[in-house]
């Protein structure tokens, strides 16, 4: 008498096996959320690199007695405002070198999106703003006019894309 021993899955195990491995994935998404933590990602690049000028702005303001003007940036006349000049604004000089203070001024890691600076006329105080994506789910975000501390004309959204909803000042300044 010869026993048959049959090996591998039926069909019924296959698509057990395959069911409960789609139900795990699918939890593994929710729970981790991957566009979420991207945009988290973002935003953190973005808190750090404006943490980064604004050592180098207070640097240059140590060797200079104020922070720098427009001179040499391009501007967009679109964020003037009276009493405040914007500086940094474009892609142009976001990106580019800024020695012996910076090596590369960073840029928004998102290519439609801004940092924006504006610098007071006399070269006392500034303020940087970015857009973050989570917006109102981040609890260091600003809204209304609690981002207008500086009296900029946010109407034309000068953050690109996205509003400016986080800021960073001078020390004299609340963004």
């Amino acid at each position: 008498m010869k026993i048959k021993i049959n090996k591998g899955f039926t069909l019924v195990e296959m698509l057990v096996a395959i069911g409960i491995l789609g139900i795990m994935a699918t939890a593994a998404l929710v729970v981790l959320n991957p566009f979420t933590q991207i945009q988290k990602g973002n935003d953190a690049k973005r808190k750090a690199d404006l943490s980064q000028i604004q050592k180098a702005l207070e640097i240059y303001y140590q060797d200079y007695g104020a922070y720098p003007d427009q001179s040499g940036f391009e501007l967009d006349p679109i964020t003037s405002s009276p009493g405040i000049t914007p500086v940094l604004k474009t892609l142009k000089t976001w990106g580019s070198t800024w020695r012996p203070y910076m090596n590369v001024i960073p840029s928004d890691p998102v290519s439609t999106k801004n940092y924006v600076y504006y610098v007071t006329n006399n070269g006392q105080s500034y303020y940087l703003y970015a857009s973050l994506d989570r917006g109102i789910h981040d609890p260091q975000t600003c809204s209304g006019n609690l981002c207008m501390g500086s009296g900029i004309d946010m109407t034309h959204n000068p953050c690109g894309s996205g509003n400016c909803n986080f800021g960073v000042s001078s020390p004299d300044k609340t963004p």
